[in-house]
């Protein structure tokens, strides 16, 4: 139960930090796009959201927790 309170801790988080300009302030409204930002990719190397533009994109954010259950 830990694990998955935990987990939606870091959801909300993820999503808040996404959705603003500067840590927690000046959120963005609905319908506003996306702030470009850059991740470390799967397959090695870099990826920006502005790369992905025009396509369907799915963001799945999720915990790697190793602590035991």
């Amino acid at each position: 139960m830990q694990s998955v309170k935990r987990a939606f801790l870091a959801l909300i988080l993820s999503l808040a930090f996404l959705l603003t300009n500067h840590g927690f302030s000046n959120a963005l409204e609905v319908g506003q796009p996306a702030p470009d930002f850059e991740l470390d990719s799967t397959k090695g190397g870099k990826l920006k959201l502005s790369s992905l533009k025009g396509k369907n994109v799915l963001i799945n954010f999720y915990v790697l927790d190793f602590s035991p259950t």
